[in-house]
């Protein structure tokens, strides 16, 4: 298995949000979003918001959508199991969150404690209403990313677009 190359899927991924209009990406470090927040550092035109938890990413984007701005939550699979109480505000207030989940705890994984979240992140997010979006491959990332742009943009859906660890390689244990 060949790992992409975290510098070249980070900036087209960043490219294709900026184009999309995402100007806000509240941010749980995570090494699977850690270059894509330093692009966002670096330009004029994006800001990044560290949050103390990932629901709190829920309320940003919530909030930039009702001041006509789009934001992305980036976090790691684990914090998904943080979001579901506020996901209920996204679906009850109709707002369009957009998510980027960095996986844990599926292909390759070697952390035990990762499994659990791992395998419930897909049926949660589906529970609460957001379509999934999976990149597996690296030639999958920039349409399964416009698909997700597409369904939480004109389309009014709440979207996750999830990078498996086909995608970003396994982490060490």
């Amino acid at each position: 298995m060949t790992t992409p190359d975290k510098n070249a899927w980070s900036q087209e991924l960043f490219d294709l949000f900026v184009d999309a209009g995402v100007t806000l990406f509240p941010f749980i470090p995570d090494a699977g979003n850690a270059r894509l927040i330093e692009l966002a550092t670096a330009s004029n035109e994006t800001r990044p918001v560290l949050l103390t938890s990932e629901e709190e990413g829920v309320a940003v984007c919530a909030g930039a959508d009702l001041v006509g701005q789009r934001g992305v939550l980036c976090m790691q699979s684990s914090g998904v199991g943080n979001c579901p109480n506020f996901l209920s505000l996204v679906k009850g207030g109709d707002f369009p969150i957009l998510m980027m989940v960095s996986m844990r705890g599926d292909f390759g994984e070697q952390n035990p404690w990762q499994y659990p979240m791992g395998q419930a992140v897909v049926p949660v997010l589906e529970a609460m209403g957001v379509l999934t979006f999976v990149v597996d491959r690296p030639e999958d990332l920039t349409k399964t990313t416009i698909a997700a742009l597409s369904a939480s943009g004109k389309g009014g859906q709440s979207a996750a677009l999830i990078l498996s660890q086909k995608f970003l390689g396994a982490k060490a244990f």
